[in-house]
């Protein structure tokens, strides 16, 4: 193998992102670089904040990614003739063979691992799309003296989770969790944009699963408790599990709320009835904003 076709490359790549970093850094010096607000300045979450954070990342990853799914066949294939070079004359013609091979192996595990990280950020954008659907489906509630948060930060032990959407105002305090479903092909005699919640389980037109509902009521839980802890008042939390894009037909009185989330302004505010009093919907609020304001420049 001849090295310097490999280390002056190589050599030239290093040269050329240290001189891109010494611009960049000269630029900003040149400019100053201050950002025109507070450093201390903290943003509320948005609708999809954790989601659109996986994209963005995924997008900066996206030549290194395909880079290496080109680069590492070629070096599994190098390596390997290098070591066929030097077997005796009568296994050569078996080592190219086993070298074609694992080099169709690299290949193809290297396209799998690119495609793969495709679909990752195909769904991350999925999710953040139906997120920010629900979220608009929320927002004429805040003319009704109710309180939207979006993608709400939480913990459980060394356990790092969120809640999509939580809503307070007069009508109580719900967890909102979206699941935003591709359709796939359905069954015989099955429409293809229906879902049905029995109470315990979803109906798909291609099978059922329990996608979500567990979640959905775990996530209630915690935040009931978690209001409990902080403000003192014993709220109940009612769960709600949305589907964007879907007719959804769900059990009446479940505990579980399933809703398209065009529904959601009637499934919250329900009869009219006040739950809450300002007093609970002041101290419920406070305390989500603290938790939700976090977002750094």
């Amino acid at each position: 193998m001849n090295w310097k076709a490999i280390l002056l490359p190589s050599a030239y790549l290093a040269l050329f992102a240290l001189a891109v970093f010494a611009i960049v850094w000269w630029d900003r010096r040149k400019r100053g670089g201050r950002i025109p607000f507070a450093k201390d300045l903290r943003l509320l979450r948005v609708a999809g904040e954790t989601h659109l954070k996986e994209v963005g990342r995924l997008d900066e990853d996206f030549i290194l990614i395909m880079v290496w799914a080109a680069l590492v066949p070629c070096i599994v294939g190098l390596l390997l003739l290098e070591v066929v070079a030097r077997l005796p004359a009568v296994w050569m013609w078996i080592g190219l063979g086993v070298t074609l091979a694992m080099f169709g192996a690299a290949v193809a595990l290297a396209v799998r691992w690119f495609l793969a990280r495709l679909r990752e950020r195909s769904d991350q954008y999925l999710a953040y799309f139906g997120e920010r659907i629900v979220a608009e489906f929320l927002e004429p509630l805040k003319e009704g003296g109710w309180h939207v948060f979006h993608d709400v930060p939480c913990e459980s032990g060394k356990e790092r989770f969120n809640i999509n959407h939580v809503a307070v105002g007069p009508g109580g305090v719900f967890v909102i969790e979206t699941r935003a479903r591709r359709k796939g092909v359905p069954r015989e005699g099955r429409d293809d944009y229906k879902v049905f919640f029995d109470g315990e389980q979803l109906s798909w037109p291609w099978g059922e699963d329990q996608e979500g509902i567990g979640q959905t009521i775990g996530n209630a839980k915690w935040l009931q408790h978690w209001i409990d802890k902080t403000t003192g008042e014993k709220v109940e939390v009612v769960p709600v599990l949305a589907f964007p894009g879907w007719y959804v037909e769900a059990k009446a009185h479940a505990a579980l709320r399933v809703v398209n989330p065009s529904w959601l302004p009637g499934v919250l505010t329900g009869g009219g009835e006040t739950i809450l009093s300002e007093k609970q919907i002041d101290q419920c609020v406070q305390q989500l904003e603290q938790r939700c304001r976090d977002v750094e420049y």
